[in-house]
């Protein structure tokens, strides 16, 4: 900022050197750590992002119930002080949700539980699974799309 009041085009925390959710074209990435009390910061960024290609505020419910049980899935399958990656991707017609978490080896998600039910009924579709990172840790990956004809207005 300069001392005439202008903001800098960076955002309000772009000097502090603070990780948080950067443009990348149509992507929209944030990187927090696996731990219930960041899912409000991942719940927002889910909403301002909807929010831009969303006629409705159910749509925008719709996109932040959906981010917000993928994210609770791999927090609760991370391993101690992992960091879940989590990108939103613009679609013409559609919002892609891609997450990621190292986990032990051999966990995966509950795709019987109530709310991974909520999640499908509410995606056009969802993948997941487990793949070796970059570092070879087992990490957990859950895809989601959000089309518009299904959810986004």
């Amino acid at each position: 900022m300069s001392g005439r009041g202008e903001r800098d085009s960076r955002g309000p925390l772009a000097g502090l050197g603070l990780p948080g959710p950067r443009p990348v074209g149509d992507r929209v990435v944030v990187r927090v750590r696996a731990d219930p009390v960041n899912l409000p910061v991942v719940r927002e960024i889910a909403a301002t992002t909807a929010a831009a290609g969303v006629d409705t505020l159910a749509a925008t419910a719709d996109v932040v119930l959906a981010v917000d049980e993928v994210c609770t899935t791999l927090i609760a399958l991370a391993e101690p002080g992992a960091v879940v990656d989590c990108a939103f991707v613009r679609h013409a017609g559609a919002l892609g949700i891609e997450a990621s978490v190292p986990a032990p080896r051999g966990a995966a998600p509950d795709t019987t539980s109530f709310g991974w039910r909520v999640l499908t009924a509410l995606a056009t579709s969802v993948d997941c699974g487990v793949r070796p990172g970059p570092d070879g840790r087992a990490t957990v990956h859950i895809s989601v799309v959000l089309a518009r004809t299904a959810v986004l207005g």
